[in-house]
């Protein structure tokens, strides 16, 4: 019986909850389908505004510490796909000071299933939609201008590494958020980790010194697109952390996992 029990709270009865709560959540969000326009259609506004700021910069400058036009359009649209699981899937972690806060997170501790699972699937945000769709644009223009061939091998290591960059932001993301367990003004970390993205679309390169111990060991922004998308941009010459960044994502990814977890046996249920 035991064993049984186990087996129906392994990965397909997970898969399972997380289909339910997402189609009451999307049905949730299309019943207010002018707010789900707009904010797909501002979060694109966004990133055309970011695009369109790439070729101000490259008008005036040929190239960024050896990194010309298509070369950063492609580091930047891949970060863009690189975020966009922390976007989607992840965003209900900026609610979770609010619920520590309030005492309202002690519903999540009486249920039969992973407390970490049961908070982040309530929350699907569809804005991180529009992002994803202007970032393949942008990484297919800039892949048909670099000349990458494509082939099976090729599109395997994209969807590897992208996997592995988004491992990275969803990490500093879990870290940040549950430092509410323990500070008041967490509100602060969170949104401090989050503008770390924006360098995200730069080559580490252009950082040196302490900036590029602290961005590529500390708070490993190098990461989320720059080392990835090297085994794509230099399947000749691939970086050492290039090849490692799998095996440190998933070994990051669950450190900030058991951070998270850490702070939800911290929590004393009364709120504050």
């Amino acid at each position: 019986m035991e064993k049984k029990t186990k087996k129906r709270r392994g990965f397909g009865f997970y898969a399972s909850i997380y289909k339910k709560i997402l189609i009451q959540d999307l049905k949730t969000k299309m019943s207010y389908r002018a707010d789900f326009i707009i904010s797909t259609f501002g979060m694109i506004l966004t990133n055309v505004a970011g695009f369109v700021s790439f070729m101000i910069i490259f008008k005036n400058f040929p190239s960024i510490n050896g990194w010309d036009y298509h070369h950063m359009l492609f580091l930047y649209g891949f970060s863009l796909i690189a975020l966009t699981p922390v976007q989607c899937f992840f965003d209900n972690n900026w609610n979770l000071r609010f619920m520590v806060r309030s005492g309202d997170f002690i519903k999540y501790c009486f249920r039969p299933i992973n407390v970490f699972f049961y908070f982040i699937s309530e929350v699907f945000d569809v804005k991180g939609i529009g992002q994803f769709i202007f970032g393949v644009g942008t990484l297919i223009y800039a892949w048909v201008h670099i000349g990458i061939p494509v082939t099976v091998l090729v599109i395997l290591k994209l969807i590897l590494y992208i996997i592995t960059a988004s491992l990275f932001m969803i990490s500093l993301m879990n870290f940040a958020a549950a430092t509410c367990f323990w500070l008041q003004g967490s509100g602060y970390v969170m949104v401090l980790m989050f503008r770390f993205k924006d360098y995200a679309k730069y080559p580490a390169t252009i950082f040196h010194g302490l900036f590029k111990i602290l961005f590529t060991f500390v708070i490993p922004v190098a990461f989320i697109a720059y080392y990835p998308s090297m085994g794509i941009l230099s399947p000749d010459d691939v970086p050492l952390l290039t090849i490692l960044s799998p095996f440190i994502g998933a070994a990051f990814f669950y450190l900030s996992y058991k951070f998270w977890m850490l702070g939800v046996r911290k929590y004393d249920f009364t709120g504050s």
